[in-house]
């Protein structure tokens, strides 16, 4: 089992910065594949980013929507995942959720946290 806690939201202005941090506990961190997905009312939810197991060389993946503004990274020895978040929109605002599996990020990764909240305002 692996437990995930996600910290870091809150309102902000458009153009402002938020990072968003995922804390794991419960197995070695950098076996797994880490990834962030968000959720906006009545929408479905959807990949921000992704980041490989930890190891001599990682990998970020991107949604185009957030390419270039959005960066993701993990602090293994900390068991935590982060998303730093800049030049923020108000089509940004959703649920944002932390999710972890031994082999890749998708919709339907092993392990999920309750998510935390994101509000830009215009």
């Amino acid at each position: 089992q692996v437990q995930l806690v996600e910290s870091g939201g809150g309102l902000v202005q458009a153009g402002g910065s938020l990072r968003l941090s995922c804390a794991a506990s419960g197995r070695i961190f950098s076996n797994y594949a880490m990834g962030w997905f968000r959720q906006a009312p009545g929408k479905e939810r959807e990949f921000v980013a992704a980041i490989s197991r930890g190891g001599r060389t990682t990998y970020t993946y991107y949604a185009d929507a957030v390419k270039g503004r959005f960066t993701a990274s993990r602090d293994n020895a900390k068991s935590t995942l982060y998303l730093q978040m800049n030049s923020l929109k108000p089509e940004d605002t959703a649920l944002y959720y932390c999710a972890a599996d031994p082999a890749a990020i998708t919709t339907t990764a092993g392990y999920w946290g309750q998510g935390t909240q994101v509000t830009v305002s215009s």
